[in-house]
């Protein structure tokens, strides 16, 4: 069975910044994911406001390149993965289990998409669609050296049942996500992203959750408070308590356009009430 193709890969392009399609080389594949985390946001808009989440190919360009909206990995990162292979990357689509924020040693559920390249016989991951914290570069797999980005460095860690993804942030090594190489077909993926879409358990259908990254600066909203976080300097802070302010922002800083759903305003503004 053959993969779906892009329709609109011109358009694709143009907004990362290529007027033909690139060659399929490292530095191809290191602008190309830098360029993606700064254009296509990652958000979580439609599970808060009932809009359901495709990720068949078509449904996620229509989204994404046509409506002005992002969206998380099973969208971001499937849409980046169709790019990479009509460029004439060899890649593939892997899944892992997030486990920022969580204790050492967490075993979560298996809800993250991202890919596996090989690139003149060296295997990277990479990854558009890891909101607050996407790695802005592709990274090396078989290294447990540190790695630069255009932001923070990350490390691959080889575990006995895959590897462990970190971040240094504020002078520590913290865990992003453990994933594997093993095959994934698209039902894998349907299932997490129904989980995610749907689940009550899930932090994607109780909170607002945006980001994107720019010239040594990282932009995230959860729920109401927004940041920005630079480089080497404190991040900044303040919350956003009017659902109209909230939305104006969400276009000005995020380039996102809300959800049609009549539900969309009501449920932000559920979200940043004072409790």
């Amino acid at each position: 069975m053959s993969e779906p193709r892009l329709t609109n890969l011109k358009q694709y392009l143009q907004r990362l910044g290529f007027d033909t399609p690139p060659a399929p080389t490292l530095e191809t594949l290191r602008l190309l994911q830098l360029r993606h985390t700064g254009a296509f946001p990652f958000e979580n808009l439609s599970t808060l406001s009932g809009e359901p989440v495709l990720i068949d190919l078509p449904s996620i360009q229509r989204k994404v390149l046509e409506d002005a909206r992002g969206g998380y990995c099973y969208e971001l990162n499937n849409l980046f993965l169709a790019l990479l292979l009509e460029l004439g990357f060899d890649a593939r689509g892997i899944s892992g289990r997030v486990v920022m924020n969580q204790p050492e040693g967490s075993w979560t559920a298996r809800t993250h998409r991202l890919s596996l390249l090989t690139l003149d016989g060296v295997r990277y991951i990479t990854d558009v669609g890891f909101g607050g914290m996407v790695p802005t570069a592709p990274l090396i797999l078989d290294t447990e050296a540190e790695q630069t980005t255009p932001h923070e460095p990350y490390r691959i860690e080889a575990q006995a049942d895959g590897y462990m993804l970190r971040a240094r942030v504020a002078g520590e090594w913290r865990p992003m996500y453990l994933f594997d190489l093993q095959r994934q077909e698209d039902i894998d993926y349907t299932l997490g992203n129904w989980y995610v879409s749907t689940h009550p358990d899930s932090p994607f259908a109780q909170r607002l959750m945006v980001a994107r990254t720019g010239d040594g600066w990282r932009r995230t909203l959860n729920n109401g408070s927004f940041a920005i976080h630079r480089i080497g300097a404190e991040s900044e802070r303040r919350e956003v308590t009017d659902v109209d302010e909230l939305i104006e922002l969400l276009e000005r800083e995020f380039g996102l356009r809300l959800p049609h759903q009549p539900g969309a305003r009501l449920a932000l503004a559920r979200l940043i009430q004072p409790a």
